[in-house]
């Protein structure tokens, strides 16, 4: 083993309390996805205040295909920073420099690849989702501009995801921030001033979170002494991409398979037309921001696992996963009161008083969403500690459970009950996860203590 010193602060999980590791942590990753949500509810207030209920409907009316296509490349550069994590917790930082140079090669192909193929798939994608005549147009020009955007998120995501495993969550926050600041300045120039429509949404997006990655890799070069290859360290090497898909590929599919289901729910939202679309996207912008919590709490999780399972110690995964699932219940008895007593207060920041149906359908999202937020705290928490352990293609099987039940009440519920049923599809989704997820953990754990004969605390 080669042990060199950083410049930057790595942080080992592998001893002391996990309860106060995770939450020193998971409160950084936080502040960042909370900036993360924060500039992308300023793109839909500006959209829905400066360009109307219609423009707000035709960005709503991406999420899910948005979802499905980036929430693939936030899998895959998760997966690939957890042999990083795992190297790093084992301490074998020769190989933990080869699967980061890997990282970067793979990260280079798939963001090419992605990139020509959803350009070209893009409008039919849309038409087939049945997106209202009246907004498809600017759903087209919102979208097509993020998706050429995929290098910039490959980009990030995979240099953030290699810091955090190596125990710095603060760092990438602070990139965010800068990043969010300058979305929100790009899209008041965009929108107001040079008058672009929702197209200059999706390039305030791109261009500031291609900054955030270049300020990654910059930061990287000059602090992280344990990351500087040599030459033999960056060659290409079978045995380190196939780790490296082995564990990626399973997670981008995880978001991805997740993401078929809300493209199936989107679809049935937009045969509700354009009202519909906008109370959801009202809906979702919210409730994204409170779940912002559980992200972090599952990134966490994700490289708490890893450095642990690296080290042979599968008891502290077990005491993570309890001291996370505690957290992460406490806070979401608090999301929900707060929802529920001021949920159609918030929806205001996207629409006008006037657009009272608007209003109304989204706190009911908002209200039905909070009442199951304890068992998404079991998606996240345990999914990513599994994907941590390196047991991906069980998460990808989770993924499923909440495709089919999204695709249950998108083809057999929505046409029957309308609006009402697609409050309940996430919360249906994070069930079916959690009845799979649960023994799976027992599973995982129970194989990893034969593996290495025993648990080591």
């Amino acid at each position: 083993m080669n042990q060199k010193k950083s410049a930057a602060p790595v942080k080992e999980m592998t001893s002391g309390s996990p309860a106060k590791l995770i939450l020193g942590f998971a409160v950084p990753m936080l502040l960042g996805l909370l900036f993360q949500q924060f500039y992308s509810m300023v793109d839909t207030v500006i959209v829905g205040k400066f360009l109307g209920v219609e423009a707000l409907a035709a960005v709503g009316s991406t999420a899910a295909i948005n979802f499905m296509v980036n929430g693939f490349v936030i899998g895959v550069c998760s997966g690939f920073s957890i042999p990083v994590a795992q190297r790093f917790g084992a301490q074998d930082y020769k190989d933990m420099r080869k699967f980061t140079a890997n990282a970067g090669w793979l990260s280079i192909i798939f963001a090419v690849v992605m990139t020509a193929a959803v350009s070209l798939l893009t409008r039919n994608i849309l038409i087939w989702m049945q997106t209202p005549g009246n907004i498809i147009d600017g759903a087209y020009n919102y979208i097509f501009i993020i998706f050429l955007g995929i290098p910039a998120t490959f980009l990030y995501n995979i240099l953030a995801g290699i810091i955090r495993a190596l125990g710095d969550s603060k760092t990438p926050v602070y990139f965010l921030v800068f990043s969010s600041i300058l979305n929100i300045a790009l899209d008041l120039i965009l929108i107001v001033w040079v008058k672009t429509g929702v197209s200059g949404a999706a390039y305030a997006t791109v261009i500031s979170q291609g900054v955030s990655g270049l300020l990654c890799l910059c930061y990287m070069k000059k602090n992280f002494d344990i990351l500087k290859l040599k030459k033999e360290e960056m060659a290409w090497s079978g045995r380190h991409v196939y780790t490296l898909c082995k564990m990626g590929v399973p997670m981008g599919l995880q978001y991805s398979i997740t993401a078929i289901g809300s493209v199936v729910i989107q679809t049935a939202i937009n045969s509700l037309g354009s009202v519909a679309v906008a109370s959801v996207t009202a809906g979702q912008k919210v409730s994204m921001l409170f779940c912002c919590p559980f992200d972090a709490l599952g990134g966490t999780m994700a490289t708490y696992a890893g450095q642990n399972a690296g080290a042979g110690k599968i008891d502290r995964i077990q005491q993570g996963v309890k001291a996370a699932t505690v957290i992460g219940s406490v806070y979401s008895v608090a999301a929900f009161a707060v929802l529920f007593f001021f949920g159609n207060m918030i929806p205001l920041l996207f629409v006008s008083a006037s657009e009272t149906v608007v209003i109304h359908q989204a706190h009911l999202f908002l209200i039905y969403n909070s009442l199951f937020y304890i068992p998404l705290v079991f998606v996240n928490v345990w999914r990513f500690t599994i994907q941590g352990m390196g047991f991906s293609l069980l998460a990808v099987i989770a993924g499923i459970c909440e495709m089919f039940a999204r695709a249950f009440v998108g083809f057999a519920l929505v046409p029957i009950y309308g609006y009402i049923i697609i409050c309940f599809a996430s919360p249906l989704a994070w069930l079916c996860a959690d009845a799979f997820l649960i023994p799976a953990f027992c599973h995982c754990v129970r194989r990893m203590k034969r593996l290495i004969g025993g648990s080591n605390v």
